[in-house]
């Protein structure tokens, strides 16, 4: 069964976030199931409505309406340890009334976008008399024409929604900045139709030109070394970018003086910064006041609307999760400071319990989705034995965890991500990073593609053992038998 707290249907992040210029920045064709491949995106980029019509098209062809609870909050999961089991605690959003279901596994596929973030050193904001609201909970309801708008904040979403609101020039747009960031162009282009009858019909077609999208954004995660080659001409390119793009009077500001981290594909961003309407500022702010925002110079700029861009929280939600002994999650995650995971999947003293997109198993150049299927992969071949009823539990051993996660948090420290402040961390610039996979989606395909049993506490695996060696002997006595014949036909 699948619990979904929105009421208005399945999609996440692209059913939430509606702001104008909402779209992905990985393209459509790698951006997606590999196993539902779409010939008939229309654009390089697919935007924010075509996305979602992608997932509730799967959705309703899978049937899975039938398996979905929408206004339904998970609240508390609890493992009994004698019946090995989940005791689930669901909330109806509307109501408010709580009921109790059992299950033999929880899958969190929370995902990492769900948790709009305004961050704690912007006090005030509760103060401001006029409207105001986050990128990911847009305001269609709110006219713009004829105000002036504060925009806090320079990631992605900015990028995408401040140069659809500016095309109206009587829209006057003060974007406050903390940290510059890097650009590249953003090629956008319409796929013909004959493209689109190829990736229908000719076998492979399609499929390959995937491989070559996912070859082409693995390679880039070269530049996140601060010392390689890749890092050195990506700041080349994307500096001479941001001053041919760009007003000069803000290129001191725009360039950062750091290596390249996440960069972002510029959908007419810089170009906007040239139009009257549309001011740059740099100014730390110290409060949001009634009439507008106030400067740590002290000056108050006014404002009619607010608009925070300012990322989410990766923290873990509202779900409370109890595992081994009553241990919390939030408290496990707490003693290790900061969210970490096997794999960005499973967690020790956790048994059953899996996640999608979990603690370091993001890419910061590549498609996520492809990340969630590995996972989904992992996790379907630890179940399947669960659902069938021969063996009980799988619960990942602390120290395969430990052993993973301090890989992790060694490669990570020799990437440019150990030298950045972004919501990827777990308390600011010294923090913990708690989001970034440190290498290419192809390594943690590797890594992940099939599990390791030895690294899992298995309960009931006495018939279930003895059945994988048995296929796995048989198997090999396949493989042995097959080349012996070829051999012998060779002589």
């Amino acid at each position: 069964m699948i619990y979904e707290k929105a009421q208005n249907g399945v999609g996440g992040v692209w059913r939430d976030n509606t702001y104008p210029g909402c779209g992905s920045d990985i393209p459509g064709h790698w951006y997606s199931l590999s196993r539902a491949l779409n010939a008939n995106w229309a654009s390089y980029y697919a935007d924010q409505r075509e996305i979602r019509a992608y997932w509730d098209a799967l959705w309703a062809r899978h049937g899975l309406q039938a398996h979905t609870r929408c206004g339904t909050e998970v609240v508390r999961a609890t493992w009994d340890a004698q019946e090995h089991v989940y005791t689930i605690e669901l909330e109806d959003v509307v109501s408010r009334a709580r009921r109790i279901v059992t299950a033999r596994v929880v899958i969190s596929a929370t995902g990492g976008f769900q948790m709009p973030r305004v961050p704690e050193d912007l006090p005030g904001a509760e103060t401001f008399d006029g409207e105001s609201w986050h990128s990911a909970e847009w305001r269609h309801d709110v006219p713009l024409a004829g105000k002036r708008v504060g925009v806090i904040g320079n990631g992605c979403s900015v990028a995408q929604f401040v140069p659809q609101i500016s095309k109206d020039p009587s829209v006057e747009v003060i974007n406050f900045c903390r940290s510059p960031q890097w650009y590249l162009p953003r090629i956008q282009f319409d796929y013909p139709g004959w493209a689109k009858w190829v990736f229908a019909h000719i076998p492979f077609a399609m499929r390959a030109y995937r491989a070559f999208l996912m070859g082409r954004s693995d390679i880039g995660f070269q530049m996140f070394y601060p010392d390689s080659r890749f890092q050195r001409a990506a700041r080349t390119v994307m500096t001479d970018y941001i001053k041919k793009m760009a007003p000069e009077k803000y290129h001191t500001k725009l360039i950062p003086h750091s290596g390249v981290q996440a960069h972002l594909l510029d959908p007419g961003y810089l170009e906007s910064l040239h139009r009257p309407n549309v001011t740059l500022n740099y100014d730390a702010i110290e409060r949001i006041v009634s009439r507008g925002v106030q400067l740590k110079t002290g000056e108050i700029v006014p404002l009619d609307v607010l608009i925070f861009g300012t990322g989410f929280s990766l923290l873990p939600p509202r779900l409370e999760v109890y595992g081994v002994g009553g241990l919390r999650l939030a408290d496990y995650w707490k003693s290790k400071g900061g969210p970490e995971a096997y794999y960005g999947l499973a967690v020790p003293n956790f048994p059953n319990y899996f996640m999608l997109l979990g603690p370091n198993s993001a890419g910061g150049h590549a498609s996520v989705i492809f990340i969630e299927e590995v996972q989904i992969q992992h996790t379907m071949q630890l179940i399947q034995p669960i659902l069938t009823g021969s063996v009980r539990s799988y619960m990942v051993r602390e120290k395969a965890s430990a052993k993973y996660n301090s890989w992790v948090q060694t490669r990570l420290a020799r990437t440019v991500w150990a030298f950045c402040d972004s919501y990827y961390r777990r308390e600011g610039a010294n923090g913990k990073i708690i989001a970034i996979f440190p290498g290419s989606v192809t390594l943690f395909w590797w890594l992940v593609r099939f599990p390791r049993y030895s690294d899992y506490e298995i309960v009931g695996k006495e018939g279930w053992e003895g059945t994988r060696r048995w296929w796995m002997k048989r198997l090999l006595f396949l493989l042995l038998g097959v080349f012996v014949v070829v051999n012998n036909k060779i002589k």
